[in-house]
């Protein structure tokens, strides 16, 4: 049985929600395109440039696919840098290569 979506006094309807498991399939071949490019990256610029949507839970959730990025062998941790991102303050943010066997096009 679906859930009825209740639209919202203006007559919008809201956009459905994902899972997170649902969320890191759709935006994983950004990630893993981004991985095979060599570049430096964090994971703020690799949404920003591909319009990839917020995940469920943002705050805990684009670490925690960071990390399943790390734990595949896809991405590795280069260093640090400040946030780009509007709302980021400029805080430290984690920056990302893609693996030597990812640039290689040998992990997916």
């Amino acid at each position: 049985m679906t859930a009825a979506i209740q639209p919202a006094l203006d007559g919008s309807v809201p956009a459905p929600t994902l899972d997170f498991h649902s969320w890191c399939d759709l935006v994983r071949p950004a990630f893993i395109a981004a991985a095979r490019s060599g570049r430096r990256f964090t994971t703020y610029e690799v949404a920003a440039d591909n319009d990839l949507p917020e995940p469920p839970n943002p705050r805990a959730d684009w670490g925690n696919f960071a990390q399943s990025l790390v734990r595949d062998r896809v991405i590795e941790h280069v260093g640090f840098d400040r946030s780009s991102r509007p709302t980021g303050e400029k805080s430290a943010v984690a920056v990302w290569r893609g693996t030597r066997a990812a640039q290689a096009g040998r992990i997916a």
